[in-house]
């Protein structure tokens, strides 16, 4: 498991690495779009553009959520990776309907010249092939370090290499038929692939900020975890979890015997804890111990519910 500084260290690195990318594919299709007058190249500079904004915000995001807790944040500032993916998504929806307008307004004036498609195409395959990889990087990064910033520049990066791979396509059509008007259909094609994108990447920031739960796996893993400890208490309730940047929360309600002295319940407490933290990195779990309410004959003796004499 990698330790904090380690993964403060891989993120930033990775978020840097996504800035330089951008910024030279920003020149080159810019540079290639306008002396082209492709607004399919030009849109592709455009989500590039928005790409490195994206690029930016995760390192700034990185960099904050990696502060440990103060006076004022009790909980530490991971939720900033989630602020940042939701203003990447938000970013990402602008720029897909100034696609959609500007491909529109082109095929309304019905005036389509498309020139120097080889160079065109020859720099939608460079950018599709940089941002695979380069994209492929910050998901591996984002996995390790389970970073919801660089998950969703990563997802922004994927969708680049997509509607790349779309507008080359677009390019060697127009110059097999030459039908120009292809360019400002393909324009739109790719701001429609943006929008999914977009929704997607709300969907895995946006939401984490309400305090939803953990996925369904990840709280299968704590319960795997109780079952191991069946046999030395007598139910846990009050499952709560939910995810910080890339820091869980889980907290719970464990109902142990009256007679358990409070180095027991400890003991088994920081057990549990232990066990859960290494199947979930980057835990911070809190259980609450309650004694059981009694009532048992036997309870003086031996707990009924329990394989283990505590008196």
């Amino acid at each position: 498991m990698m330790q904090s500084l380690e993964v403060q260290q891989a993120k930033s690195k990775a978020a840097l690495f996504s800035i330089v990318s951008n910024s030279i594919l920003i020149v080159l299709k810019l540079i290639v779009g306008i002396m082209m007058q492709s607004v399919s190249v030009i849109s592709e500079a455009v989500h590039s553009g928005l790409d490195l904004v994206a690029a930016i915000i995760a390192w700034f995001s990185v960099r904050e959520s990696g502060k440990p807790a103060d006076d004022e944040h009790r909980f530490g500032h991971g939720k900033i990776e989630n602020v940042a993916g939701t203003i990447e998504a938000v970013l990402i929806f602008g720029a897909a309907f100034y696609i959609i307008w500007e491909a529109g307004h082109k095929l309304k004036s019905g005036v389509i010249e498309v020139e120097s498609l080889g160079l065109g195409a020859l720099v939608m395959l460079v950018s599709a092939v940089a941002n695979y990889f380069v994209s492929r990087y910050l998901l591996n990064v984002a996995i390790k370090t389970d970073s919801v910033a660089l998950e969703a520049d990563a997802m922004h990066l994927r969708t680049d290499v997509y509607t790349s791979v779309g507008v080359l396509g677009g390019l060697i059509a127009i110059k097999l038929t030459g039908i120009a008007m292809l360019d400002p259909i393909i324009a739109i094609v790719v701001a429609l692939m943006i929008i999914k994108a977009a929704w997607d990447l709300t969907k895995t920031a946006f939401f984490h900020i309400l305090d939803v739960k953990l996925p369904d796996d990840e709280e299968a893993v704590i319960h795997d975890v109780m079952g191991n400890y069946s046999g030395k208490y007598i139910e846990y309730h009050k499952l709560r979890t939910r995810k910080s940047g890339h820091i869980r929360h889980i907290d719970m309600h464990l109902v142990v015997p009256k007679q358990m002295t409070v180095e027991a319940g400890h003991t088994l407490t920081h057990e549990i804890i232990s066990d859960i933290d290494k199947a979930l990195a980057h835990s911070h779990i809190l259980v609450h111990i309650e004694p059981c309410p009694g009532g048992c004959d036997a309870c003086v003796v031996e707990c009924p519910k329990l394989k283990i004499a505590v008196a």
